[in-house]
């Protein structure tokens, strides 16, 4: 039997960032992950950092390959009607946003981690949150070499994603769900080959949406919206490649979609989650466990990162110095973030994909928004602040 101050489960960007503030504030921590710490580095996810997560990484002192390697935005593309209509981020909020991938925020984390020796446990099963509403509660797992284990505590961070053992773990009828799945996915790949554009391109097309972005000079992430039930198997290189190029195809500006071999290509559903409240007892919701977001706005990491910056300033208070107010406020201070991201999330996707389901009277209205969102600086202004990143609480 161990113990530490807060058991940590999961150890993706939420839970790595969450220990290493605490471990910085001198409170004890523990992470405990299910996957290989070679699964965990090399999971591809979200790839665009805003403002407040760059300066936050900045400042805590794990943002120097991010500086080196990462890249620096100051605008994105509107692409409909067949022309390119760009939003300059920069210009309009005097901030910008980095490109840099979620799973090599986890790499310098866990680099970080283990130059400090803070306790990082992969390859952990049969994790199990217990005692959630006393103030003890404990984590029984079983270790890599299938050893049963106990980890007592005073707090628990569920960082553990959306399929996690978190939530499930709240009694029923202590947590409010609110869902929507959207009736379209996104096919997403990951090509060996340069940008065929310096910024983002967001494309609403007769077809479907499509999606430029990048991971770092040699590779190009690119997205295609498909019907909420397609199969990856239909989909060859040829055809991705074939249809990238139609729906990105502009007539006001030199563009040719540059092309390579396709290293990764996946199918993700679209979906909007929320978890109310964010936390039950001794255990706090983190990420993806409590919230998910549609991809279309950039948010879900970003989320990520502000829920866990808010709780270690809560955990810091209740730990150290036997406060609790700011914990049992946890929840309500970021579902305010959390509601935001949600409604510039839907926004960006209901203004860009196309709807089975609407008429011809919803098309025109998408289109009259593009068009307005283009030629306002006052609608462009307020699709730049939401995309940079609204301050932090």
């Amino acid at each position: 039997m161990a113990r530490t101050q807060v058991g940590i489960i999961g150890a993706g960007p939420a839970g790595l960032l969450l220990s290493y503030l605490l471990h910085s504030e001198g409170i004890e921590a523990v992470v405990l992950e299910t996957r290989s710490r070679e699964y965990v580095e090399r999971r591809v996810r979200a790839g665009v950092c805003e403002h407040p997560t760059t300066q936050l990484l900045r400042e805590i002192g794990v943002g120097a390959r991010m500086d080196a390697e990462g890249l620096p935005h100051h605008g994105l593309s509107l692409r409909f009607d067949g022309e390119d209509h760009r939003i300059a981020l920069t210009e309009l909020t005097g901030k910008a946003i980095t490109v840099y991938g979620q799973q090599e925020i986890v790499k310098d984390l866990i680099a970080a981690h283990e130059a400090k020796g803070w306790p990082v446990e992969f390859e952990v099963s049969g994790v199990r949150p217990h005692g959630l509403d006393t103030e003890h509660p404990w984590i029984a797992y079983r270790d890599e070499d299938g050893a049963t284990r106990r980890l007592d505590c005073d707090v628990i961070a569920g960082c553990d994603g959306f399929h996690g053992v978190s939530r499930p773990a709240i009694p029923a009828g202590e947590v409010r769900f609110f869902d929507r799945e959207y009736p379209f996915a996104w096919l997403g790949v990951l090509a060996r080959t340069p940008p065929s554009h310096e910024e983002l391109i967001y494309t609403h097309h007769e077809r479907g949406f499509a999606l430029h972005s990048m991971r770092s000079p040699e590779i190009t992430r690119l997205y295609l919206q498909v019907p909420h039930d397609e199969k990856i198997e239909g989909w060859s290189d040829d055809r991705i490649w074939s249809e990238l190029s139609l729906r990105l195809e502009t007539s006001n500006q030199d563009f040719s979609l540059r092309e390579g071999p396709i290293l990764d290509k996946g199918i993700t559903p679209m979906r909007s989650f929320v978890a109310e409240p964010m936390s039950y007892g001794r255990l706090f919701l983190a990420g993806d466990a409590a919230h998910i977001v549609p991809p279309t706005g950039a948010k879900g990491m970003n989320l990520a990162v502000a829920d866990v910056r808010m709780l270690s300033r809560a955990l810091v208070e209740l730990l150290r110095h036997k406060r609790s107010e700011l914990a049992e406020s946890y929840s309500d201070i970021c579902l305010r973030r959390v509601w935001r991201a949600e409604h510039f999330s839907w926004y960006m996707t209901s203004m860009l994909h196309v709807d089975p389901g609407a008429d011809e009277f919803g098309r025109r209205l998408q289109l009259s928004q593009l068009r307005y969102t283009a030629s306002s600086r006052a609608a462009a202004t307020s699709l730049a602040e939401n995309y940079v990143g609204l301050p932090f609480a």
